[in-house]
């Protein structure tokens, strides 16, 4: 954890109970080590694009479909949110937590590469969520920055990656620690990096 533990227990202590179908995809993923944002920071996402008012929003890796419930119901009934997994078994999961949550007719679901899948959907995109795998973070930043509209918001989960941008010492941490510093000196961007669980990063298109 990245704060204190007994900060992490109080905060997660807060948040209201969830629903049995989010209730039930946090014990699957804790059961089958499926990494998933956890509520804490799924709260977040749902708060910002509630207050941003995305309608038109991409997913770069999205696993069993947990973040993109919360996205796709904050968005509301005339969103278009776009999944995406490069596992066909986890997509197929994830289609059947969205019929379950009554949001499937809202969810575009593509299989494979997440920036392919990204690069063959047309138009720009009010809201992106980075979360594919870490060494590939610096592609994503390439990627994204013409495919956000102004004023847009590109979120980024685990930009602390367990504290290994204090030291990098693979390819995930690197790429990581690449990812914050070309953010964070970029002009397209205004970016916080919030240090909710393993580091989340909100960032919006300035130009």
């Amino acid at each position: 954890m990245i704060t204190n533990r007994k900060i992490e227990d109080y905060f997660y202590g807060l948040l209201p109970p969830r629903d049995s179908l989010l209730a039930e995809m946090e014990r699957t993923a804790a059961k089958r080590d499926i990494p998933i944002v956890g509520p804490a920071v799924a709260t977040l996402l749902a708060q910002l694009v509630r207050i941003s008012g995305a309608k038109r929003i991409f997913e770069l890796g999205s696993a069993i479909g947990y973040s993109t419930i919360w996205l796709a119901r904050a968005a509301g009934p005339h969103a278009e949110v776009h999944y995406t997994d490069g596992d066909p078994l986890k997509a197929r999961e994830a289609e059947g937590y969205f019929r379950r949550a009554k949001i499937a007719a809202r969810i575009s679901v593509h299989v494979g590469d997440a920036l392919g899948s990204l690069g063959q959907t047309r138009g720009k995109f009010d809201f992106i969520f980075n979360d594919v795998d870490k060494a590939g973070y610096p592609a994503v930043l390439e990627a994204v920055s013409s495919r956000l509209k102004i004023g847009g918001l590109f979120v980024t989960d685990n930009t602390l990656l367990h504290e290994k941008v204090l030291n990098p010492r693979d390819a995930a941490g690197r790429a990581v620690v690449e990812f914050n510093e070309r953010l964070f000196r970029s002009k397209q961007f205004q970016s916080c990096l919030v240090p909710l669980r393993d580091g989340v990063t909100v960032s919006v298109k300035v130009r």
